[in-house]
């Protein structure tokens, strides 16, 4: 087991809107992307920031969107469609689609539409 599943949601949110307002971005893109990928609404999505829920408890809770798996490429020199461990696979999504936020893709194309 990874030691990324036990951290907390909550710890690595204000890395994540860090990393897209630095770019330009704001928070409620990174909010929306989140919310396309995991089906959770604002208030979902604050529920568990406030609980310090963990990334595995996070992906737990999630209805992943179906188009999830049209999510390609790489994070941290791994290709996402690659990975065999499902959660694994979940959080290197997330990590994906807050790159693409981050570069200044349009979000039609960030959210596969």
């Amino acid at each position: 087991m990874s030691r990324i599943f036990a951290v907390s949601f909550a710890s690595v949110y204000p890395l994540y809107v860090a990393k897209v307002e630095k770019k330009g971005r704001t928070k409620a893109e990174l909010d929306q992307v989140i919310g396309w990928l995991t089906g959770f609404d604002d208030a979902a999505l604050k529920g568990h920031l406030e609980a310090g829920t963990t990334f595995e408890d996070f992906f737990a809770d999630a209805r992943l969107n179906p188009r999830a798996s049209s999510i390609t490429g790489v994070v941290c020199g791994v290709r996402v469609e690659d990975i065999d461990d499902p959660l694994m696979q979940k959080i290197r999504y997330l990590d994906k689609l807050v790159d693409e936020l981050a570069k200044g893709k349009p979000m039609t194309k960030i959210l596969r539409e």
